[in-house]
Order: C-alpha cells, then sequence, then structure tokens
C-alpha cells in the first residue's frame, strides 16, 4: 500500500468532572512514524471502534481494574481492524482481521500477543466480536452463568436491558428456561425487547407507575443483573427473593457523578440471605472459547439476535458519539465506522 504522509489519534485532552465535555478529547494529524521495528509486530488499520460505558471510569483518575488513560495519551478502546503489513516472524498474516485495544486511532503498530484474529464462525460477520463474540457478549454471558447462577423457572431482571451486555442477558436467560423481564428508557425499547428479543415483559423506568407495575407484573426476583446502579439497584434489593442473587456489571446513571451515591436498600441482602457480586470479564479470559462458541451457535442458528447503532464519519465522531451511551440516545451497540472496509482490502 502507498505509505500515508499522516494519520488521526484521538488523546484525553482533560479529564470531565461529569458529563463528557467538547474539549475533554482533542484530535491530533500526526506526520507518519508507524514502522514495524520488531518481527513480530503487525501494522493494523482500524475500521470499527467499540463505544463502551466503561470508558467512563477509563478516564477518572482513580483505581480501579486497568490504570487510568493519561493526560496527551490515545483513547482507550476495543477496535476491529485488518492487518496490512506483518513481520517477518508474525504469526498473523496480511490481510486478517483483527481486534485489540488500539485505541482512538486510524493506523496501529502492535505485538502478535495483542491482537486476536478474527475467523468469523457460520452465521457470524466480523463485527460481531465488537459486540455479542466481544466484551459484550462474553460479559453477559459469564455474569449470567457464573455469577448469577441463574436456574430455569426462576425470575430475572435485567436494567439496562437494551444495551449490548443487556440484551445478550436478556436471551441468555430464556434460553436457560428463566422467566425474563427488561427495565429499559423508552415505549419504543420496551417494545422492541418484548416484539423482536421476547422478554416476557419490559418496563420502562421513566414511566410515573414504574415501581407499581414493577410489584404487578414481576412482584420479587431470583437474579437482578444490573447494568444501572443507583435508584433502580435500590428499588430491586427491595424486591429480593430468599437466595437472590444480584449481579453487579455496571452503574452507568452513577458514572457521570463526582460521588457515586451508597446503597440504600442492602439490609434486604441479610433478611433474604442474598448475595451481591461484582466482576470483570478479563477473569474469565481462559474461557473464552467455550463463550464464543455457544454464542455463535446462537447467532447461526438465529436464536440470538444483535442489533448495531453504526456512527459513520470517521474516527472524530467518537468523541461526539460517546455521550449517546449515557443519555440512552443510541438504541444497540454503538460502534463508529472508521475505514470502508472495501476500500482497506483494495491496498492489500
Amino acid at each position: 500500500m502507498p505509505t500515508p504522509t499522516h494519520y488521526k489519534r484521538i488523546v484525553l485532552n482533560e479529564r470531565p468532572v461529569g458529563d463528557f465535555e467538547p474539549n475533554t478529547f482533542r484530535t491530533e494529524v500526526v506526520p507518519w512514524n508507524l514502522e514495524i521495528k520488531n518481527e513480530d509486530e503487525v501494522l493494523v488499520q482500524i475500521l470499527w471502534i467499540s463505544l463502551d460505558p466503561a470508558m467512563r471510569g477509563y478516564v477518572r483518575d482513580t483505581r480501579s481494574y486497568l490504570p487510568p488513560v493519561k493526560i496527551g495519551e490515545v483513547m482507550r478502546a476495543q477496535c476491529l481492524g485488518v492487518v496490512l503489513k506483518a513481520g517477518l516472524k508474525s504469526k498473523v498474516k496480511a490481510g486478517s482481521y483483527v481486534t485489540g485495544g488500539f485505541g482512538w486511532r486510524e493506523y496501529a503498530v502492535v505485538k502478535d500477543k495483542h491482537v486476536d484474529v478474527v475467523v468469523p464462525p457460520p452465521g457470524t460477520q466480523p463485527l460481531d466480536f465488537l459486540n455479542t463474540l466481544g466484551s459484550s457478549g462474553l460479559t453477559a454471558y459469564f455474569g449470567l452463568k457464573d455469577v448469577g447462577k441463574i436456574k430455569p423457572g426462576e425470575t430475572l431482571v435485567v436494567s439496562g436491558a437494551a444495551g449490548s451486555v443487556g440484551v445478550i442477558v436478556c436471551q441468555l436467560g430464556k434460553q436457560l428456561g428463566a422467566k425474563v423481564y427488561a427495565i429499559a428508557g423508552s415505549k419504543e425499547k420496551c417494545d422492541w425487547l418484548e416484539k423482536e428479543i421476547g422478554v416476557d415483559g419490559a418496563l420502562n423506568y421513566k414511566s410515573p407507575t414504574f415501581k407499581q407495575d414493577f410489584k404487578k407484573k414481576i412482584g420479587y426476583l431470583d437474579v437482578f443483573f444490573d447494568n444501572v446502579g443507583g435508584d433502580i439497584l435500590d428499588f430491586a434489593l427491595a424486591r429480593l427473593n430468599k437466595f437472590a442473587r444480584v449481579v453487579l456489571c455496571g452503574a452507568i446513571s452513577q458514572y457521570n457523578a463526582a460521588k457515586p451515591r451508597g446503597l440504600q436498600g442492602y439490609l434486604a441482602l441479610i433478611s433474604q440471605r442474598a448475595k451481591i457480586e461484582g466482576f470483570i470479564v478479563f477473569d474469565y479470559e481462559d474461557r473464552y472459547a467455550e463463550a464464543i462458541g455457544e454464542l455463535s451457535r446462537g447467532l447461526g442458528n438465529g436464536s440470538i439476535k444483535r442489533k448495531f447503532h453504526i456512527v459513520e464519519g470517521g474516527l472524530e465522531q467518537a468523541p461526539k458519539a460517546l455521550p449517546l451511551l449515557f443519555n440512552g440516545g443510541n438504541s444497540g451497540k454503538l460502534v463508529v465506522k472508521v475505514a470502508d472496509e472495501a476500500g482497506v482490502q483494495s491496498k492489500l
């Protein structure tokens, strides 16, 4: 391929106190300096960027499961790309689709060990590896099965159910024989969850009758898979069956708060002998193949559905699209299209 003279990357400009601001990130156009220097490296052109709620935590300067993104550092993100060139001893061939934490940039040079080669199973596509066959699906799979320990006939309630993780949790719950109830933020999302995804019921948390509807439709629950935190989590704690499990996956309602609010209803965990547990999907890395195998079969036979919210316009759209995750503006897995796939493949 002809070597570009410049490429773009987006770095963290300043740490936001609350919501992401227009000056949180800045775009840099830098001279081309991406040459393979080691024989086990590859040059990747990024095609797609995954936008995820965890990104709010990435830019917060606090102790977490990953170090915070530094000021001036490329924004962290999981991406799907194509290998343009490979070092002499690289195990990855040019033309391969790969995923990795390449960040908000157009190109990256990375070592083999930092890329995962994507070979889509029948009925799937490479982009599924940023969604159902990527961190969203893996998080749903291990969170529900290993932490939630869902059983047939139990009642599962999922908050943030129209999001990339929640919608997979709902479908896995149905497959495992649970009664599944979804919580989302609009009538349109609730209708989609009921009609297309097949949950037993969906509740709009913005409805003035939400709590009454919850009590009437659901009553009490056995597993609460929480992506939201805040008031909804506290309300769910008041509706636990004996020996219920609360899965702490995320707390999107609290990510922009300077000081996230604490639990108010935790005493129910004592009276109902219930468990509440957080988890990080990276802890299950040695079992990813198990989950991808099951999830890919579901995609292939149509028993698991996926939906993407695609933002076009290139890399610069990433900072503009990110707030959609926090204001409920996305419908489906949020991804940014960085480059046209056909155009990249023609360079090889």
